[in-house]
């Protein structure tokens, strides 16, 4: 089955087209600037071709608009005619509690995702919008919604719940939802793979490492715990996002700058995290660079970050009740040695030993980093959402037709 995957942000879209059968990545590439000055649509195709086009993209309709063009492009496309998309999977990022899995899109499922855009407003309204926008332009592809929040339903209550007044939760929904859920149900499934063992038997903790980053304690193949929380910005320190803080801190801030509510906002979401404590960057590169540089408040933003990763892994693997895996994915999660080094420094008493040559070793394939007297497995695995959305939007599809 062919598939076209999307990813819609408030001004970018990033695409895939799969083929599922021989997991091919037929064509991939993304949507800038939308709405704005230089808009720009670049895609590479599996055999190396790249394309890189800019026009006047006045909004995701014409954003999708351009990526079907360039998928039937006769120098630079990948199919010949529309019909030969079978399907388009697409990213939403918040599902709430109605949507626990991935679902066909529908009249009554779009009316649910638009009750979900309280919870979910800066990124909510442009899924929906790529959505939309693929009805009108591909009326006969089915369509599949796949939410970041679903892999994270089967957290138990006690730990999604937070210690505020129960009836918040029940007028408005407050609560843990996590997010990153198809990367942390790719990773730990692959995980099991290459451990060659079920996955109902072990306990992995994932962590998804990038500008945004999140951990999760997976125990049987189900998430049980993870650290973002009713939005993105809980739990660890990120690029710009502050991660775990005393909410108190926000308020007196608050107080003392006479900020709005959305200023406050703006604060935790784009000006804290490691470029609030480096004041350089919040890319790790520049981050570590700095770092071996001499720079103090940089050396301090890498070690706030690798000491919240540590301090996650020892209280899952608390949570876990041991632990046969860690797993590591994500920009930074792949690429950063130094970063997965600081953070399982110190960890022997769990089991977890890295192999410092391994660790540095280069390579965009999965692979074990863990030393051979580490009673914990340690391993990178580069992440592949798009896979996980491919798969389910073929097997809703396949559902779909045989019960026709």
């Amino acid at each position: 089955m062919k598939i076209l995957i999307l990813n819609c942000g408030s001004s970018s879209i990033k695409y895939q087209f799969i083929e599922t059968g021989t997991r091919i990545v037929q064509a991939k590439g993304s949507v800038e600037r939308i709405g704005m000055k230089g808009a720009l649509l670049k895609q590479k195709r599996h055999d190396g071709d790249e394309v890189k086009i800019t026009g006047e993209i006045i909004d995701h309709q014409a954003g999708v608009e351009y990526i079907l063009s360039i998928l039937l492009s006769k120098n630079h496309g990948v199919i010949e005619n529309k019909s030969q998309i079978d399907a388009v999977g697409h990213r939403v990022v918040h599902g709430g509690e109605k949507f626990t899995g991935s679902v066909l899109i529908n009249d009554e499922v779009m009316k649910g995702l638009e009750d979900c855009m309280e919870l979910a407003p800066l990124h909510n309204p442009p899924n929906i919008k790529g959505i939309k926008a693929c009805q009108r332009l591909l009326p006969k592809a089915p369509m599949v919604g796949v939410f970041d929040t679903a892999f994270h339903h089967t957290l138990p209550d006690y730990a999604y719940m937070y210690g505020l007044p129960y009836v918040l939760y029940k007028r408005y929904g407050i609560r843990r939802y996590g997010f990153h859920g198809s990367s942390h149900l790719y990773v730990s499934q692959r995980a099991a793979v290459l451990l060659e063992k079920p996955i109902e038997e072990l306990r992995i903790i994932t962590c998804h490492l990038g500008n945004g980053a999140s951990m999760a304690a997976v125990k049987g193949g189900k998430s049980i715990d993870t650290t973002m929380g009713f939005t993105p910005v809980e739990g660890l320190l990120m690029g710009t996002r502050c991660g775990d803080i005393d909410p108190a801190a926000i308020l007196h801030t608050m107080g003392c700058e006479e900020l709005t509510l959305g200023e406050a906002n703006s604060m935790m979401n784009k000006h804290s995290g490691l470029y609030g404590i480096s004041g350089i960057s919040s890319d790790m590169r520049e981050i570590i660079e700095e770092a071996e540089g001499g720079s103090q408040r940089a050396e301090l933003a890498l070690e706030m970050y690798c000491y919240r990763v540590k301090k996650y892994i020892g209280a899952y693997a608390a949570v876990l009740g041991g632990l046969d895996a860690i797993v590591f994915t994500g920009g930074i999660g792949e690429n950063a040695p130094e970063v997965r080094q600081r953070s399982l420094s110190g960890l022997d008493s769990l089991g977890v030993v890295l192999d410092p040559k391994l660790n540095i070793w280069e390579s965009s394939a999965e692979h074990a980093i863990h030393d051979q007297n580490s009673s914990t497995a340690i391993i990178v695995i580069p992440t592949n959402e798009e896979l996980v959305i491919a798969l389910d939007t073929e097997k809703l599809i396949g559902e779909v037709v045989s019960v026709e």
